[in-house]
């Protein structure tokens, strides 16, 4: 039984193996950039804030901690879906029972849904901070980058990545631009990356900039974008592909360890050192700058690459989204529906929050989008270790013994942290509310998310014979039947009375019975829709010139294959394509339908219509598409 292929359309579409130097490592560059934005976007600029605001330098250790966590892990995804050719979701649904799957799957999915709250705020509040625009405003407005992530993926994966790429680098310029501004005193910050004793608030702020690094859905991305590149599957082709994808994490998320600390730095010189320690909302953060820093380029920047961070995410979480979806069910959605889907999830609490609370609850509810990830974290983490640990799936590119125990100690570390900060957050919503049966389900809701963390990290040791279920997006392998089909008896031909029509008619009678053959010959039925002024009111009433001409066209397609033995008739439809080409299929009773297709694409198909696709999942029958 083959395995499905993760983002099949994106599948081994770069090749790299033809590549040589500088050229090979650069075919590899790309998806760990994908992945990096996660550990940029507006949910880590709280913690950056807050941290470099209330302890100065102090932190940027645990920044350097939190990053080489997430180089691990990150390292661990890729050589997941570079050895085994499968997404962590799809391992996931291999290896574990379905009730523990759908319960994986929508974890996974409040995990991208609080991904997107996230960015959906931070673009508001950086279009608010760019424009004055009230924040509901610009949280409609983000519904928009639905069709620049269709825009995107029409044009391939190295499209993508170029973009993801330049709004990194535009975070980073806006940054570097700040810095410069500021000119922190750097002899302070090499101090900072020395470890130090913290105090319980330091700590609190640590636990939040370590608990909110690695996101849950960049391990099942990681795993899947790496499969985009085209690689030699021999044991050198594959170890050299793992050597490359770690270059392509160390650099990419080094990048997002600049964007953090740079955060981090920016806050410590602007704000920490002028005693203006208590800055912790961006908002904040954003208005003090100017008139601290004595300069009105510095607010500006912030918000470019509060809003560049932002969409760049956004993106990236879409295709998350899409890969724990087919993984986990199955299923497969038009990318621009997902997208949608992701977004208005996104946007209903937003928007419900800022209408009826105000926009002062905004942090509030970015806190809350936190939690929800921090709770989401061990189930993806804990399985990817077990699956890149095992030798009889892995062989051996399995991990040793050392990188073994290092991530089940960030596990451990993070798992750890992150309940730490849902367990504050719980506790004080208990202390805070007096109803009994809503405490009784937040307590049960717990329970069950303890038992299924502890479930999902046994139930690889002991059931290492256990049984496999199965990994197929199409179901079972269907047996093939080499007998002969009766032969194509009825051809509806649409044409379009353009050059393309010779090639048209050509093929189709290359799937013809030959008249020499006998009597049982192929009939031909030629059809054209007319759309001219006239037949869209008089439809079959109408005789205009069009009509007229259109008939005479027909027939002389029609007589051409008569003096060639076979049987030819003619038909036309009026107004709409889609439905006349449907009612004539139907209507001739016809077994197979060929059509020109019009090698438009882009912003052209909503102007010209998609007649092909419309009509392709309206008939019953083969239907032969012939690009002109």
């Amino acid at each position: 039984m083959k395995p499905e292929k993760s983002l099949d359309t994106l599948h081994e579409s770069v090749p790299v193996e033809q590549k040589v130097g500088w050229r090979k490592l650069l075919a590899f560059i790309g998806p760990a950039y994908l992945v990096s934005v996660g550990y940029m976007d507006p949910g880590n600029w709280a913690t950056d804030l807050a941290g470099g605001a209330a302890f100065g330098y102090q932190l940027i250790w645990i920044l350097l901690l939190s990053n080489l966590m997430a180089i691990l892990l990150q390292s661990l995804s890729a050589r997941l879906g570079i050895v085994r050719r499968l997404d962590l979701a799809q391992v996931n649904r291999e290896t574990y029972p379905p009730i523990v799957n759908i319960s994986l799957y929508i974890l996974a999915e409040l995990a991208i849904a609080a991904t997107d709250l996230a960015e959906v705020l931070g673009m508001a509040i950086g279009i608010k901070l760019l424009t004055g625009l009230p924040m509901m405003y610009g949280t409609l407005i983000t519904v928009t980058d639905t069709f620049l992530f269709l825009f995107l993926q029409r044009y391939g994966i190295r499209k993508m990545e170029a973009f993801i790429i330049l709004l990194v680098a535009t975070i980073g310029f806006s940054f570097f631009i700040q810095l410069f501004i500021a000119k922190p005193d750097l002899s302070k910050a090499i101090v900072g990356f020395i470890p130090t004793k913290l105090s319980p608030q330091a700590l609190y702020i640590a636990v939040g900039i370590i608990g909110a690094t690695v996101m849950p859905h960049n391990l099942y991305l990681h795993s899947a974008l790496v499969q985009t590149r085209k690689i030699n599957r021999d044991v050198k082709g594959i170890r050299k592909s793992i050597f490359y994808n770690f270059i392509d994490s160390a650099v990419a998320l080094n990048a997002a360890f600049f964007v953090n600390a740079a955060i981090l730095i920016l806050a410590a010189t602007a704000f920490f050192s002028t005693g203006h320690q208590q800055v912790a909302k961006i908002e904040d953060a954003h208005a003090l700058l100017a008139p601290l820093l004595g300069s009105k380029m510095a607010p500006i920047l912030f918000a470019i690459a509060l809003i560049a961070a932002g969409q760049s995410s956004t993106v990236t979480g879409t295709l998350a989204g899409q890969i724990v979806m087919e993984g986990y069910l199955k299923i497969r959605l038009n990318p621009w529906i997902r997208r949608l889907i992701t977004r208005l999830v996104a946007i209903l609490p937003a928007v419900l929050v800022i209408g009826i609370m105000g926009e002062g609850k905004v942090d509030a509810l970015l806190i809350f989008s936190q939690v929800i990830l921090s709770l989401q974290l061990g189930y993806a983490v804990i399985p990817l270790i077990h699956f890149v640990s095992d030798k009889t799936t892995m062989g051996e590119f399995a991990i040793n013994w050392k990188i073994k125990i290092l991530a089940w100690l960030v596990a451990i570390v993070l798992v750890y942290l992150n309940g730490h900060l849902v367990y504050d957050f719980v506790s004080t919503f208990l202390a805070q509310n007096d109803h009994y049966l809503l405490k009784v389900l937040i307590i049960v809701v717990l329970l069950f998310f303890v038992g299924l963390l502890i479930y999902i990290t046994l139930f690889p040791l002991i059931n290492k014979q256990g049984a496999k279920y199965s990994t197929d997006l199409h179901g079972e392998e269907v047996e093939l039947d080499w007998t002969q089909t009766a032969p194509v008896h009825r051809i509806v031909v649409a044409v379009d009375f353009s050059v393309s029509d010779k090639k048209l008619i050509k093929t189709a009678v290359a799937h013809a019975i030959n008249p020499t053959q006998g009597s049982d010959n192929t009939e031909f039925i030629f059809i054209h829709i007319v759309e001219s002024a006239t037949a869209n009111y008089l439809l079959e009433a109408s005789d205009d010139i069009e009509s007229r001409k259109d008939q005479e066209r027909l027939e002389g397609y029609a007589a051409a294959l008569r003096a060639k033995g076979y049987n030819a008739s003619t038909a036309l439809g009026y107004q709409n394509r889609v439905k006349e080409i449907v009612r004539l299929v139907h209507e001739k009773d016809a077994q197979l339908l060929v059509m020109g297709a019009h090698r438009h694409q882009g912003w052209k198909d909503y102007i010209f219509g998609e007649t092909i696709e419309s009509v392709r999942h309206k008939v019953s029958i083969p239907v032969l598409i012939v690009n002109h």
